[in-house]
């Protein structure tokens, strides 16, 4: 099968919502979407705990021939322009309501900082979310990487989700995904260190 009937195909079954969570749903591969070489090989421990959910904050794309070139300048901009080993999510969601493979299930990403990159799965919506929710193919596209993610052992059963801004000080990933993502089962807030209340009356001298 051609690469632009493989997307189309693929995309024929993200909007129809076929493809069973176990077997990941459409899911393009490095090789399809014409990736460069990674350069990186940490790997990381698996199974894992967390999830981090983030967006491009860049352009939209809405057809399998659009995220493919999207994927491609998240890419170049990561490992051209910010010298990185290879593109920093492990994977990518387009509005096609397909999945792009990033560096996968197997390989530390570069999403989140030093602390959270080693322990997490990082995907992230290629769009700006802060004014509007990406569409509901979309979003079952990632629920359903996230159950094969359990599925196969990559993911432990009660992982946690996290939105990017509970991780670093961030608008990612948008305020319209972000109250999204709270709302799924899986998501798990980040407690925030304490912080004494200043007193009411200041004390006598």
């Amino acid at each position: 099968m051609s690469r632009r009937c493989a997307l189309l195909a693929w995309a024929l079954l993200a909007l129809l919502g076929l493809g069973a969570a176990q077997d990941c749903g459409p899911i393009v591969s490095r090789r399809e979407w014409r990736a460069l070489a990674s350069k990186c090989n940490r790997r990381l421990r698996q199974p894992v705990r967390y999830v981090v959910v983030s967006h491009t904050a860049g352009s939209v794309c809405d057809t399998p021939a659009s995220c493919l070139r999207q994927a491609q300048n998240v890419q170049h901009y990561h490992m051209r322009t910010l010298g990185w080993c290879d593109v920093g999510y492990n994977f990518l969601i387009g509005e096609d309501g397909l999945v792009y493979e990033g560096r996968g299930w197997n390989t530390i990403g570069a999403h989140s900082g030093p602390t959270w990159n080693p322990i997490a799965i990082g995907i992230s919506f290629m769009g700006n979310y802060m004014d509007r929710a990406p569409p509901a193919r979309a979003l079952r596209a990632a629920q359903n990487l996230l159950a094969c993610g359990v599925a196969r052992g990559y993911l432990t059963p009660n992982y946690e989700v996290k939105g990017h801004r509970d991780v670093q000080q961030t608008l990612s990933p948008g305020d319209q995904l972000y109250d999204i993502i709270q709302r799924w089962p899986h998501y798990r807030s980040v407690p925030q260190p304490h912080t004494p209340a200043p007193p009411q009356h200041l004390p006598a001298l």
